[in-house]
């Protein structure tokens, strides 16, 4: 029963992480490629970065690369009941109707049951704590949304008249897109390295952080999330898509360029506590950064365009960040739920 769990576990946890986070990193990738590539080249590319990063980590027998240093004892030790089937079947269902939900909150922080007390009230209270393993990925996450939510405000205010607009109102020559198309596939490899060696290890903590496999079962998780990932290629995304595309000019290549970089470089940031504000090797949520990064640059380029910003526009900002707050909120009560139940 435990192995059937574990592997399960595995495979509806690499659906769900694909479904929802790679859908937010290699959104406008996908949104500014769709009507000119073809699926299959798009998906060779993000696929040949997969399997470099996790083979990579596999040399190094690190292949959640740090990211679960601080559960290695819980893991060690722990054994898989029912339960932990239980987030990665929500986060499909959330992430069918097009809420952006952190993978990091949803499943990471079931490994850590036995750090979370037993007592409601000091439940609660552990959210607050930055100490706690739970807090400290909460307030990282959130520190993740208000830097790239101010950078992209802060970048975007500066040049979005001289790119943003001249964008909109210059549609890219064909002599010029190849330029571009180098540009971008540059950024969104790096942005694309950045998450996985972020998010793998929302996935193999079902396989005890993915150290000491066989080759075998290695290839086989592989396979596995390179097989998923064709498949979010072909179907062009999902609902969690639908929040790339509505926002101002992500069609166009140069514009998601722009992102990708930007999304990238915050990653790295806080990959390699390049500010010494957090710990390097605590996992965090990238989707609090995509979604801040999206706000601020919405916010930004309609103030530069329009000289004034309407409610709808800051409606729909707060409608996105209700929404990943409403993901965050399921997340620590589905845990808190289970605790109490085991």
């Amino acid at each position: 029963m435990e192995l059937v769990v574990m592997y399960l576990g595995f495979a509806l946890a690499s659906y769900s992480v694909v479904g929802n986070d790679v859908i937010q990193t290699l959104g406008t990738f996908l949104t500014s490629n769709e009507q000119r590539v073809k699926w299959w080249i798009l998906w060779l590319f993000a696929a040949s970065i997969l399997t470099f990063a996790l083979v990579q980590g596999y040399m190094q027998a690190d292949i959640s690369y740090g990211r679960l240093d601080k559960f290695q004892e819980s893991l060690a030790t722990l054994d898989y009941e029912w339960y932990y089937l239980l987030p990665p079947v929500v986060l499909m269902i959330l992430t069918r109707i097009g809420i952006p939900v952190s993978t990091t909150f949803m499943i990471l922080t079931l490994f850590s049951l036995n750090k979370i007390p037993n007592e409601l009230p000091v439940m609660i209270s552990s959210v607050f704590d930055t100490s706690t393993k739970l807090g400290g990925m909460i307030q990282k996450s959130l520190m993740g949304y208000a830097l790239s939510f101010t950078v992209a405000i802060v970048l975007y205010m500066i040049v979005s008249r001289i790119t943003e607009k001249r964008f909109i109102e210059n549609p890219l020559p064909d002599k010029r897109r190849i330029y571009w198309i180098i540009a971008q596939w540059f950024t969104t490899g790096f942005l694309w390295y950045q998450w996985l060696t972020q998010d793998l290890a929302n996935i193999y903590v079902y396989l005890r952080g993915g150290n000491d496999m066989p080759v075998s079962t290695f290839v086989f998780s592989l396979l596995i999330l390179v097989g998923l990932l064709a498949f979010i290629f072909y179907k062009r995304g999902g609902a969690v898509q639908d929040v790339v595309r509505s926002k101002t000019n992500t069609l166009d290549i140069r514009s998601a360029t722009f992102i990708d970089l930007i999304y990238g470089v915050i990653l790295y940031v806080f990959k390699y506590n390049a500010l010494g504000l957090w710990e390097a090797k605590l996992p965090m949520s990238t989707t609090w950064v995509f979604i801040g990064l999206l706000a601020g640059r919405e916010l930004a380029i309609r103030y530069r365009l329009d000289n004034k910003l309407t409610r709808n526009e800051i409606k729909d900002v707060g409608k996105d960040l209700g929404k990943v707050t409403l993901g965050l909120v399921v997340s620590v009560i589905l845990v808190f739920v289970i605790k109490l139940l085991a």
